[in-house]
């Protein structure tokens, strides 16, 4: 199958992340396979002014990454006392204010977290190592697809740092409290059938079927119909922070929004 980086045009193509849009279903690509699509601050903003770029007509975003790996974290250069060039080090940052310090995670932060708002479904596409901040970015999407050759791994606690790229809320949320410490804490890896059984992956499929395999999540979404998958995701996402019966309230809310919607009586 052909990737949809070859037959359409790109909309951003910079810093090792690429985006192209082919009608409903748009492809975030980490594009940099010679370094693993290892990150650092300028991939992060890419990823967050894609977010921006991404049309309403918009309904499923792909992440995926070029090579044998989906990305393998953290681009090593930013633990070095040079840092990336034109960016701060990581001694820099540590040296700056309060105020300072939180700002700049905060913007780190910003291209993780646009992937699970309502009116996109997002499916990221994982093969190989996906590891700290490659672990984190998959965590950001909706879903996750994965190669059977997956190696999932959150190292940031054995470089004497956390994981802070908006990966702890969702890991604890699809695996629980005790493994995802335990996941965290010994930066061990996590493989495709380990995956798919804590509920982290939700399919694992040999790796050369993997672009069909996201191809055939990312057509049966689009055929459903687009603002009842909008109100759905909506009240999954706002489960975790309702009580039982403030769930239900909201299940009646958006239920009447649809029921007059299909009647023509919609706002």
């Amino acid at each position: 199958m052909a990737s949809p980086d070859q037959e359409h045009a790109p909309l951003l193509d910079k810093n090792g992340v690429r985006l192209v849009v082919d009608g409903a279903i748009a492809t975030v690509t980490l594009n940099n396979p010679a370094k693993r699509n290892a990150q650092s601050p300028a991939m992060w903003r890419t990823l967050a002014e894609a977010g921006r770029a991404v049309p309403g007509s918009v309904r499923v975003v792909v992440l995926r990454g070029e090579g044998k790996s989906f990305s393998a974290g953290l681009d090593r250069q930013m633990f070095t006392p040079d840092g990336i060039e034109g960016e701060p080090s990581f001694i820099e940052l540590a040296r700056s204010s309060d105020g300072e310090l939180d700002a700049a995670i905060a913007e780190f932060q910003e291209g993780f977290t646009w992937w699970r708002r309502n009116d996109v479904v997002s499916i990221a596409a994982v093969q190989g190592h996906a590891i700290g901040a490659g672990f984190q970015l998959a965590l950001a999407c909706d879903v996750r697809v994965v190669a059977d050759d997956v190696q999932f791994a959150m190292r940031e606690t054995s470089l004497g740092l956390v994981p802070d790229l908006t990966g702890t809320h969702p890991l604890v949320g699809l695996v629980g409290y005790g493994r995802a410490l335990e996941i965290c804490v010994t930066g061990r890896f996590v493989a495709a059938e380990e995956a798919v059984s804590s509920g982290l992956a939700n399919l694992a499929v040999p790796v050369d079927q993997l672009d069909d395999a996201v191809r055939d999540l990312a057509g049966a979404i689009v055929a459903a119909p687009r603002d009842a998958v909008i109100e759905t995701k909506a009240l999954l996402r706002g489960a975790v922070d309702r009580t039982y019966d403030e769930q239900r309230g909201a299940e009646r809310a958006a239920q009447a929004r649809r029921l007059r919607d299909l009647a023509g009586l919609g706002e």
